[in-house]
């Protein structure tokens, strides 16, 4: 059923819950200088395991989702071929029909090469568009959607590298005109470069596996919405984590994972704060003229609150994974973000269960705050085994 939103409305659910920020400052009066890109959408966790897990994935152990974490870890997954498709119903305490969906997979080459891809499909819902009050809503649907494809190699016994390419296509407004300026969708490329490393050992007659990996992704060009020569950075992003795989005995395992995100993006108003007449403090993001490099290099230095503001940009995530004979898991983590730059800090739990030749997983986001449009956020992830399968 049509919303009846006006054009000011859904434009408001494109910048606070996209990231979409076409506008030239932001207004805070506690300081906070939020970094806004767009296709935002590309950093939210699509999977279920991860997603009990703080956000937690770049160094845990190889499964099919591997693509939106760490495509070198690819090369280290046990089996020949694997898909997995996820689902999350997106902010459904304020709206009932914008939702992710993600479908993976992988097939092995050799023993040393696997390839790999993925579609990944934001709806937004159906939303009402008007350029004046006394129009007539056109119902639209936006979206933004992105294909990847991977290529993993296993370097040696223990590390292993990847490489994947991404084209991405945001339509946020379906070519309405807003403001007066026609608008279209957007168009990007863009890469990752990750790299993955594992070690097995004993240790006091148990088995144990620490790994670490690290993800540069969305490595790509700026995207545009009109014709003018104004665009906006996508979110390149530096992903960092280490992982433990403990035995606890023959039936019993548990993992512990930690990951530290950093968009390598400028800070808004690298140059200085300004006071509006209200006494807030405006932070701007002209920063649209930088190139891609010159962004990525200048995102290490550019706060204007110098290396304090610079450690607020990580995030970091917390998960835990207990297996019970490979067959039931129980997950839990914890994900903080700085209140200046985006201040999203909640617990998830959840559950995984190993079927003959499917496995189920499920993951539930509890805020630390209320009133929080992520609360009550759910995931639900279905893989095919098909090594199984086709046996």
């Amino acid at each position: 059923m049509t919303k009846k939103l006006t054009l000011i409305t859904s434009l408001l659910c494109l910048l606070l819950f996209t990231g979409i920020n076409k506008t030239s400052a932001q207004t805070s009066t506690s300081g906070a200088n939020y970094i806004s890109t767009a296709v935002s959408f590309l950093t939210i966790t699509p999977n279920s395991r991860a997603g009990a897990m703080g956000d937690a994935g770049v160094a845990t152990s190889p499964d099919v989702n591997s693509m939106h974490w760490n495509p070198a870890k690819f090369a280290m997954i046990d089996g020949n071929y694997g898909v997995s498709a996820s689902y999350t119903p997106w902010l459904r305490d304020l709206v009932d029909d914008m939702s992710i969906s993600y479908l993976t997979g992988y097939y092995r080459l050799d023993k040393n090469q696997v390839i790999g891809a993925s579609l990944r499909y934001f709806s937004l819902g159906e939303i009402a568009f008007l350029e004046r009050a006394e129009d007539i809503p056109v119902a639209q649907n936006p979206n933004e959607w992105a294909f990847d494809i991977a290529y993993s190699r296993r370097l040696s016994d223990e590390f292993s590298g990847g490489i994947a390419f991404r084209y991405i296509r945001s339509d946020l407004t379906q070519s309405q005109y807003v403001a007066g300026v026609e608008t279209q969708a957007g168009n990007a490329f863009a890469a990752d470069v990750s790299i993955y490393y594992q070690h097995e050992f004993r240790r006091n007659r148990r088995d144990m596996v620490w790994s670490w990996g690290l993800n540069v992704s969305n490595i790509g060009s700026k995207i545009s919405y009109t014709n003018d020569d104004e665009k906006e950075f996508i979110p390149t992003n530096l992903k960092l984590g280490t992982a433990l795989k403990m035995e606890l005995d023959r039936y019993n395992s548990l993992t512990i994972a930690a990951d530290m995100n950093k968009l390598l993006v400028p800070t808004p108003n690298s140059g200085s704060l300004n006071e509006d007449d209200n006494g807030g403090v405006i932070v701007g993001s002209e920063t649209s003229d930088k190139s891609v490099v010159s962004g990525i290099f200048s995102s290490f230095s550019d706060a204007p609150g110098g290396m304090s503001e610079e450690f607020k940009e990580i995030a970091w995530s917390l998960g835990l994974e207990y297996w019970y004979q490979e067959q039931f898991a129980l997950r839990g983590g914890y994900y903080y973000e700085h209140e200046d730059k985006g201040n999203r800090k909640y617990f998830t739990a959840g559950l995984g269960v190993k079927l003959n030749m499917f496995d189920l997983d499920f993951s539930y986001l509890i805020p630390t705050t209320q009133n929080n449009p992520l609360k009550n956020t759910l995931r639900f992830s279905l893989t095919a085994n098909l090594d199984k399968i086709i046996k």
